[in-house]
């Protein structure tokens, strides 16, 4: 299913969108916690990165596999298939940090709102998820940038 896109590894097209929504949700759900001010303009846009980017950052994991994969099957040297390995290692655990992410986001729009059932709540609740959101999100950037330089040096290194 994640092979190829119209005879293109399909890892090549879905890691862009990962590149993209894992930074704008670390970014904005961060802003969205440190700056009550301006929740009004960004829940809208962290409930949606919440929800679009652990799925494409696991389609690019899924199609990262298949690429592994073929590579695999077409016999590259061991010392490239370690080096791809590594790339999926951070990719994977970018995964799990991107998920908490969004769960953690989701969370903090959620004790943030204006609700009776809200206001039931430690009032230290919000400032606590705002600095989960902030670690998990300084995490997700981490993993982003390693998975995105070791992929790169694969490629663009000589190596494939």
């Amino acid at each position: 299913m994640f092979r190829e896109i119209n005879g293109l590894p399909g890892h090549v097209l879905v890691i862009h969108a990962a590149v993209v929504f894992v930074p704008l949700l670390a970014v904005l759900a961060a802003a969205y916690g440190l700056l009550p001010r301006w929740r009004p303009r960004l829940g809208w846009a962290v409930a949606a990165l919440a929800v679009v980017t652990p799925i494409v950052t696991w389609m690019a994991t899924e199609s990262g596999e298949a690429l592994e994969d073929a590579l695999r099957e077409k016999g590259y040297p061991p010392q490239i298939l370690d080096q791809v390995h590594e790339h999926a290692e951070y990719g994977g655990t970018l995964l799990w940090f991107t998920v908490g992410l969004a769960v953690a986001a989701l969370l903090l729009l959620l004790v943030t709102r204006n609700d009776d059932r809200v206001s039931r709540l430690p009032s230290w609740a919000p400032l606590l998820l705002t600095v989960v959101v902030v670690v998990l999100g300084v995490a997700s950037l981490v993993y982003v940038y390693l998975t995105g330089d070791t992929g790169a040096q694969a490629v663009w290194g000589g190596t494939l």
